[in-house]
């Protein structure tokens, strides 16, 4: 599966993990999209399955560049690497945009599903009653999910490491949007932006000299909670690449027409003419976190007005779809020069 990579390859798969680290950030998108319409998906799923019994006897025994080659390691480390600076870098422009600019980038993330619903079926001709059943399970998964009520915030250690698991299904369940996982356990905020940020902020502090953050039980709190959630990520990549990649090769009609299914259920979840409904006390008062953010709810959805607003948005979600149609294009053109 590895292929020597030129200077170009190993740069776009960096764009490609910054890509996917945008996306997973997102409630509703799903940086697992990426993968698949870049065509990168199998191979994705393949290096991380190689992360197993040999593998880990392999590093275990001092055997580093044995290990580096059994896993992939080159592709796995570039596009790792494409995520990691995503999310301090891409994420927080990302944030901004999110904050500013709601309505655009929810248009643009439309556009980028449609497109990506359209490439992904466009080549699945094995429709039967078995992937016509598998499609309506997943339609049904993915819009029952975007209807259900957040919880609220939970720091349990036990829980964060769940929550890791959890999460990175957006990475390898095309359609299955982790961050909004996030959300709807009540720990989007606290593991996707107040550790991340506390985690930049350390490194920011130690490069100025400045090492006061040890006696910030807040930060220590939050960092500790970080590592917690990545070690259950970790796991959760692990364990889910081996299954992905036992069904992809028992059951892949099924499976591709699940994640088709899946695709079109989270639609909803990114709709872009939407209000945030927040959770109120009996009073009518709103219902603030330990941090005094307001605790999303659900959101409203609604038809648009034909306005300039509109117009702008819906040429944001051509933009989308034209994004995934270059993605595919490039996917195409890589797979043919390594074949």
């Amino acid at each position: 599966m590895q292929s020597t990579r030129t200077l170009k390859d190993r740069i776009f798969l960096i764009i490609k993990g910054l890509s996917m680290g945008a996306a997973n950030k997102v409630p509703g998108v799903s940086g697992g999209v990426v993968a698949f319409v870049a065509g990168f998906y199998e191979e994705f799923i393949y290096s991380l399955q190689r992360v197993n019994k040999t593998a880990l006897k392999l590093l275990f025994n001092g055997r580093f560049k044995s290990f580096y080659r059994y896993i992939n390691g080159k592709f796995l480390g570039l596009l790792f690497f494409g995520m990691i600076v995503s999310y301090f870098s891409v994420s927080k422009i990302l944030d901004y945009f999110l904050k500013n600019h709601e309505l655009y980038v929810w248009s643009l993330f439309f556009g980028m599903i449609i497109g990506s619903i359209y490439y992904i079926n466009k080549d699945f001709h094995d429709w039967n009653y078995k992937s016509i059943l598998s499609l309506t399970v997943g339609i049904l998964l993915g819009i029952g999910i975007s209807f259900l009520d957040p919880a609220t915030e939970n720091d349990h250690l036990l829980f964060v490491f769940f929550c890791g698991i959890i999460s990175v299904s957006g990475m390898t369940l095309p359609g299955f949007s982790g961050s909004f996982i996030l959300i709807l356990l009540g720990n989007y905020v606290l593991l996707l932006v107040d550790s991340v940020n506390a985690l930049y902020d350390t490194f920011s502090e130690i490069f100025s000299g400045d090492f006061s953050f040890i006696h910030n039980e807040l930060r220590l709190r939050l960092l500790k909670v970080l590592g917690v959630f990545t070690l259950g990520s970790v796991t959760g990549l692990v364990t889910f690449s081996h299954v992905l990649n036992y069904v992809l090769k028992h059951y892949k009609s099924i499976t591709t027409a699940s994640i088709i299914g899946f695709i079109i259920g989270s639609l909803g979840v990114v709709w872009p003419w939407k209000t945030t409904i927040y959770k109120t006390l009996s009073d009518g008062q709103l219902l603030l976190d330990s941090r005094g953010e307001k605790i999303i709810s659900n959101y409203e959805r609604f038809l648009p007005e034909w306005q300039s607003q509109t117009q702008i948005a819906i040429g944001f979600i051509i933009l989308g779809i034209l994004i995934v149609l270059a993605l595919e294009w490039y996917g195409q053109r890589t797979n043919k020069m390594h074949a």
